[in-house]
């Protein structure tokens, strides 16, 4: 298999790429929201020909790592660029015009991002960053989870950070140095790329808490916990998470879903048959990627036959043009309608988590599986499905009375 045929078959996930020369050394680290498309544009013919054609005649492989977020992706890439130090990434890139995260070596050390000309002898530097935009909202979501200081000198008392709940106030000592030191050790872990060391760290000292009976500093802890898990998720709403971090675990989900596309059917006996999709993006309705469909291959009452259309519409659309697909889908109804869906998805050779939610008593269908899954009805996750269930509904019923109009004034 040669490197155009290898890279058709990268996945259209978030996630870091390393180009390597025939000598099997790293020569260029790059980040992508969708590994596959953004590969495969090295080797269009404007490429080859621009000012990286030096770097793609040198590639002689690309190994790739998934990420489950642009930003993991964006911390990801940095870290492996200062371990590495891949030549394509020196020659062309100015890292004077990137941001850098400065972390300085004193007592309590101060975190800012900066674009330094001359770095400090006693500071340490993350970076550079090649979008200045996503790692500042990185960074705000890790200050909310691990509280950090950013004053260049001390005020004689708690500045307004602290009341927000952004910095433990070292200055006027709410805060000892080796606690606020383990701090920063947090932080450097995530800036380092080791989220997976770091999150074992915590989960360890949440039990050994617990075990210790101080409850209180385990649930902060915990708290902790399920922020980062928004941030490497690419969850923005850490509320939200923890909704869908509830369905990650009942579903046994790859990933705690940050998408989530539905679909229902509306018709009168088969007559002006439609179809919605509704997506949800962080548990918010994401209304610019909303689709209606007209049934077209499907006559008569059959409800089955008719969402399966609607997936295969959706899904051979979204693979043919190389875009990213949802983390879970989920139909209205029940055992039929996601056999029908499934089927689909499966002749489409798409693998993505499915799902159906029947009305009647709100079961919850997987494939394979006979009996339904029954979450309490105070759940989180089952408020989560319900949440976008009915706007998949409601979407469906506005449209399929907007063609009834239609057809009665015509």
């Amino acid at each position: 298999m040669n490197l155009k045929d290898k890279i058709k078959e990268f996945p259209i996930l978030s996630g870091v790429y390393l180009m390597k020369n025939k000598e099997g050394q790293i020569i260029y680290v790059g980040k992508a929201v969708n590994l596959r498309k953004r590969v495969q544009s090295y080797f269009r013919h404007n490429e080859i020909l621009s000012k990286t054609s030096r770097l793609v005649l040198d590639i002689d492989s690309i190994d790739y790592i998934e990420t489950n977020s642009e930003a993991e992706a964006l911390i990801l890439e940095a870290s492996l660029i200062k371990k590495y130090q891949p030549k394509y990434n020196i020659d062309l890139r100015d890292d004077k015009s990137y941001p850098f995260i400065e972390i300085t070596k004193e007592d309590f050390p101060r975190i800012a991002i900066v674009r330094p000309r001359i770095k400090k002898e006693k500071a340490l530097y993350y970076g550079p960053y090649t979008n200045p935009l996503l790692i500042r909202k990185a960074l705000d979501l890790i200050r909310k989870i691990f509280h950090f200081c950013v004053c260049r000198s001390f005020p004689k008392k708690e500045c307004f950070d602290y009341h927000l709940g952004l910095c433990d106030a070292p200055c006027v000592g709410r805060i000892g140095k080796k606690d606020y030191h383990k701090i920063i050790k947090n932080i450097r872990l995530i800036l380092e790329g080791k989220k997976d060391r770091l999150i074992q760290e915590l989960r360890k000292e949440m039990e050994n808490l617990s075990k210790e009976k101080k409850f209180e500093e385990a649930g902060k802890i915990r708290d902790q916990l399920q922020a980062l898990g928004a941030l490497f998720s690419g969850t923005k709403d850490v509320n939200y998470y923890k909704e869908a971090e509830q369905i990650q675990r009942v579903l046994n989900l790859p990933k705690a879903p940050v998408r989530i596309e539905a679909f229902d059917i509306s018709n009168i006996m088969g007559a002006q048959a439609v179809g919605s999709m509704v997506s949800f993006l962080d548990g918010k309705p994401d209304k610019s990627n909303y689709r209606r469909f007209k049934i077209k291959q499907v006559t008569g009452i059959d409800d089955f036959k008719m969402i399966g259309e609607v997936v295969r519409r959706r899904y051979s659309r979204l693979k043919d043009d190389n875009m990213t697909f949802p983390d879970l889908i989920l139909i209205d109804g029940g055992k039929g309608q996601l056999k029908a869906a499934y089927q689909e998805l499966k002749g489409l050779n798409v693998d993505i988590p499915i799902i159906s939610l029947a009305k009647r008593e709100e079961e919850v269908f997987v494939p394979f599986k006979q009996s339904p899954i029954i979450l309490s009805k105070d759940s989180l996750g089952l408020k989560l499905l319900q949440r976008v269930r009915d706007e998949a509904h409601r979407f469906a019923v506005k449209y399929h009375r907007a063609l009834r109009s239609r057809n009665v004034f015509s």
